[in-house]
């Protein structure tokens, strides 16, 4: 048998308990440990890709089937189990990312779900911990600090979401701008944070733009009964295909190269927000009369 060498030898998963040893609370701790630990290979970590794939997928399919239009397939690359995908969104409510990656499922895709998340709340309770398990089946993961004196370790979070995605056999959703853009308009967007250019440059995997507009900014239970009533507005989806990075990827990473990748991502689903407007507007052309 050959030995591993340093060389050879993948990096170390980077330890956000090690590194937030001396900053993190109590609970943070416990709850970032355990479900840190849901990603060890075996049975728990295959469990919860069975839930997230036949139970997860279910509720958000069934809860906006009615208003749902997803246009785009054809341009996504064969969804191969063993590689780790990258999806950027635009944000406008807090259900992009799960009527997304849930319509994906749908179509067999059979990764593990991750969405970076926000520590406060998610982290810092029982029941942040219970709504991460009971309506993502932990996919809420890494946390993403904003307290000040936390801010160091969101770059372990980024780190270790990336050594994640190049372990193969995750699906990550994460959006460029960082934070819900609240106004009126879906076609601009706040500006894009470097975090996802790192994650991009040190991930290497194919990242896939989409554009989602329609859905309820916060309102999951009037979100659900305009599905089913007719009152609710057309959530229209707009897939594009890979982003070509290539030629900020042979950059060494830096701040600089970061911030033009995650520009780019913004850049992108911009053109495909300019898609979903004609879809849109075709698809509430009043029918003619006879």
């Amino acid at each position: 048998m050959l030995e591993s060498t340093p060389a050879t030898r993948l990096p170390a998963r980077p330890d956000l308990l090690a590194a937030g040893e001396q900053r993190l609370g109590f609970m943070e701790r416990h709850i970032i440990a355990l479900v840190r630990r849901t990603f060890e290979p075996g049975p728990t970590d295959r469990a919860i890709r069975f839930l997230q794939h036949w139970i997860g997928s279910t509720w958000i399919h069934h809860f906006t089937k009615n208003l749902r239009y997803v246009f785009g397939l054809e341009r996504l690359p064969r969804l191969e189990p063993r590689q780790s995908y990258l999806l950027v969104s635009n944000h406008r409510s807090f259900f992009d990312l799960y009527v997304v990656i849930g319509h994906l499922v749908r179509l067999r895709m059979r990764h593990r779900i991750l969405f970076p998340v926000r520590a406060d709340f998610f982290y810092t309770g029982p029941l942040g911990l219970f709504v991460n398990g009971v309506m993502s089946f932990f996919a809420m993961y890494p946390p993403i600090f904003r307290e000040r004196k936390k801010l160091a370790l969101n770059l372990v979070s980024l780190d270790e979401l990336a050594w994640l995605l190049r372990q193969g056999g995750y699906f990550c959703g994460i959006h460029p701008e960082g934070t819900r853009k609240k106004d009126d308009d879906p076609y601009t967007f706040l500006p894009a944070q470097r975090g996802v250019g790192r994650v991009i440059h040190e991930a290497r995997v194919p990242v896939i733009p989409v554009f989602i507009n329609g859905l309820l900014p916060n309102d999951l239970a009037r979100q659900v009964t305009s599905n089913f009533d007719g009152t609710g507005r057309k959530i229209v989806v707009v897939f594009g295909a890979p982003i070509d990075f290539s030629d900020l990827l042979a950059e060494p990473g830096s701040p600089k190269v970061h911030q033009a990748i995650a520009d780019r991502t913004l850049e992108v689903i911009g053109r495909l927000g300019a898609e979903e407007r004609l879809h849109r507007a075709e698809l509430e052309r009043p029918a003619p009369t006879a």
